[in-house]
């Protein structure tokens, strides 16, 4: 497979995770999204030994995106400390079922609580232990009669974060059969792609914007404006629940 990059300098390296592929290989050694970057780097670099990447954020295997490796050791550190400090923003698009008609153009909050049980992430209830607050804010920025296109930020990094809260809102991520979907997406992918990410630069502490095409799974099932979608990004602020869009 050949590496679609994003953005790449001295410390880092940004690529698009295409869905169905490992952020980390696991038992059974298929190989990764990180193994490929490695790779891609002492290659590129001619580094011999072992080479240093640094992997500081997730995707679910299912999930499309933007992914940030770090290519230093001072890198990681300050790239870890932002995505566990919650300073980075995070914006994904979601096509999803449409149980639920929302208003477009407005951001609205939504806080559940979650608990996991047999590696799935639900709704918690008054017997439950080691429950998890989980916040995100979303958007309705497009809908046709089968599908409703979200814009999710995510404010909290719970497992499986997304896929559950919007189960819980009769919306399931389509192709999402492990939260309700009744649609099979070819590869074990869902429509949730990681379509915004904006960061300090580890060393220039500088804002870097980075983002990711919507992939063609979402986009043959709806209309998708990205110029609308960016605008309502810089607007997010602006516009929240209760607030006139």
């Amino acid at each position: 497979m050949e590496l679609t990059i994003i953005y790449e300098d001295n410390h880092l390296v940004v690529v698009e995770k295409p869905a169905g592929m490992l952020i980390q290989q696991d038992s059974s050694g298929v190989p990764s999204l990180l193994d490929r970057v490695r790779e891609y780097i002492r290659a590129r670099y001619n580094k011999p030994g072992n080479v240093f990447c640094g992997l500081v954020h997730r995707l679910d295997r299912q999930v499309s995106g933007v992914v940030v490796f770090a290519k230093t050791s001072k890198a990681a550190r300050r790239l870890h400390e932002e995505f566990a400090g919650r300073t980075v923003i995070k914006i994904y698009i979601a096509l999803v079922d449409q149980g639920v008609q929302i208003e477009q153009g407005r951001w609205i909050e939504r806080e559940d609580r979650l608990v996991r049980r047999r590696g799935f992430s639900e709704q918690a209830d008054d017997s439950s232990t080691n429950v998890k607050t989980a916040g995100m804010r979303y958007m309705a920025a497009a809908s046709n009669e089968r599908y409703s296109l979200l814009l999710v930020r995510l404010m909290t990094g719970r497992k499986h974060q997304i896929r559950a809260q919007l189960a819980a809102m009769d919306m399931p991520v389509v192709g999402d059969r492990t939260y309700g979907s009744q649609e099979l997406v070819p590869d074990g992918a869902i429509c949730l792609h990681a379509f915004y990410l904006e960061f300090a630069h580890p060393t220039k502490r500088e804002p870097l914007v980075l983002t990711s095409p919507v992939p063609e799974r979402i986009s043959s099932r709806i209309t998708v404006n990205e110029a609308l979608i960016m605008k309502a990004i810089e607007d997010m602020d602006a516009v929240s629940q209760g607030a006139p869009p």
